[in-house]
């Protein structure tokens, strides 16, 4: 079971011109603002820029479903046929990422929250 889609992130080449754009486009500030991340908080969802994303092989927008098990998830999607495209990541606090790619070559996200 998951919680939805509450997050996705964008790859993106250059961080200070998306930054400006979502800043723009969501009329609020950056809850989080680093060279390695810069993220939005709107309307219960989280938007995140991710300037190594091209170099993952990120092409586009990744939705990232919250899930509790994410290794489970990640392993059933495999199973389903589904390639890894970034393993299991600690990106900090305990958060976990993963993201693959489907046969259509589209990309999921999984994410895993710590416990509360």
């Amino acid at each position: 079971m998951t919680a939805g889609v509450k997050t996705i992130i964008y790859p993106v080449k250059d961080i200070e011109r998306a930054k400006a754009l979502f800043t723009a486009l969501l009329e609020t500030e950056p809850y989080a603002d680093e060279p390695y991340y810069v993220g939005f908080k709107d309307g219960g969802q989280d938007v995140g820029l991710d300037p190594s994303g091209p170099s993952k092989g990120l092409t586009g927008a990744v939705p990232y479903w919250h899930v509790d098990d994410i290794r489970a998830r990640l392993a059933a999607l495999v199973a389903a046929g589904a390639e890894v495209q970034q393993d299991v990541q600690d990106v900090g606090g305990g958060r976990l990422i993963a993201a693959v790619k489907d046969g259509q070559g589209n990309f999921v996200g999984l994410l895993q929250d710590p416990p509360a």
